[in-house]
């Protein structure tokens, strides 16, 4: 028996600027434990395996809180930003305080729940009048 006997053809693979979800949906559709990242000529520049994608999900609560700080300064003005409040607790995300409109809201839940990591959302801000 030879590798090309166990080899899966044609090969799952991805590239080094492919999102993490895309390489994770790989990954479980062809129930594979590693996927080869090759590059635009499909040379193997690594291997992600199941442990890296978990280690991306697998951070403390004070840098998924840091995070979810980056990315509302992404979104609204600094002295919006800082009159909400983040705290995490176990990979869940609780903003709490204020913001100028109610219909930035759902937004907010939403651009919280796409950062890697991030178990659940509750938005908790009284709107200004």
């Amino acid at each position: 028996m030879t590798a090309r006997d166990l080899l899966t053809s044609p090969a799952v693979c991805v590239h080094p600027e492919s999102p993490i979800a895309q390489a994770a949906r790989a990954m479980a559709r062809e129930h594979l434990k590693r996927l080869p990242v090759v590059d635009a000529e499909s040379v193997l520049v690594g291997i992600v395996s199941r442990s890296d994608l978990l280690k991306v999900h697998l951070r403390s609560d004070e840098e998924l809180a840091d995070q979810v700080r980056f990315e509302l300064l992404a979104v609204l003005h600094p002295q919006q930003a800082s009159d909400v409040d983040v705290r995490a607790e176990e990979g869940r995300i609780t903003l709490t305080g204020t913001v100028a409109e109610p219909g930035m809201l759902p937004m907010l839940e939403q651009l919280v729940r796409a950062v890697p990591g991030v178990v659940d959302v509750e938005v908790r801000p009284a709107t200004k009048v």
